[in-house]
């Protein structure tokens, strides 16, 4: 005899995880496919295939299931992640965690399409969804700046202003990849020349930061 739940007791921990993650992942099709306009709990609930009461069981409210999609890693990438995706980094010099950074945030924004198509849509339409994703990466930020940063970075300042613009590089390029090819010359879809790029921001680690430089080859030792 297969076993039923009665209406109303609590989902087991496996079904309501289950259930969790169809949600979040309806919140990002949902948010690329139409927009901020057209998110709600009817529709991410209609996506996902659930009842939406679910959403409020699980999450408070939709803009509480916002928050659990935007720090769930499939919006924005974490700091965790990035110390995951390169063991050590906190031991390396400042240069090495700066250029590190960035080497990772390039690719972890390029394999996230999805986030691209949710920023794009930020850009032109702003309301209280918008500004909770929009508070989830000032903390982030924040997160970054005082994990990676370090001394050497707190010391000089200006660093946090070359940072921030680096960033809105990094993310404006990635925008224009959606429509277009080429942008001052750099192929925005060969990896070849994000890897220039890459290389262009680890010799400008060395510059800002000469007290902490990337570790240099050693000097070759004559006879």
């Amino acid at each position: 005899v297969k076993a039923c739940r009665v209406p109303g007791t609590p989902a087991a921990p496996r079904d309501r995880a289950a259930t969790e993650e169809r949600l979040l992942a309806a919140v990002g099709t949902v948010l690329a496919r139409d927009g901020f306009g057209a998110i709600g709990v009817n529709a991410v609930a209609r996506e996902a295939g659930v009842d939406k009461v679910l959403i409020y069981r699980y999450f408070g409210d939709l803009p509480g299931l916002l928050r659990a999609w935007g720090r769930s890693g499939r919006f924005w990438p974490s700091v965790d992640e990035l110390l995951a995706a390169r063991p050590g980094l906190l031991a390396l010099p400042a240069a090495e965690r700066w250029a590190g950074f960035f080497a990772h945030f390039i690719d972890a924004l390029r394999a996230r399409p999805l986030t691209l198509e949710v920023m794009a849509a930020e850009i032109v339409e702003r309301n209280e969804l918008t500004a909770i994703l929009e508070a989830e990466r000032e903390q982030w930020g924040e997160q970054a700046f005082a994990v990676l940063g370090g001394p050497e970075m707190a010391a000089q300042p200006h660093l946090r202003h070359v940072t921030l613009l680096l960033v809105a590089g990094v993310q404006h390029l990635l925008l224009r990849a959606r429509r277009i090819r080429v942008f001052g010359g750099l192929a925005l879809h060969d990896d070849a020349d994000w890897a220039a790029l890459k290389r262009s921001i680890e010799t400008l680690a060395r510059q800002v930061l000469p007290q902490a430089a990337l570790t240099p080859a050693p000097p070759s030792r004559g006879p």
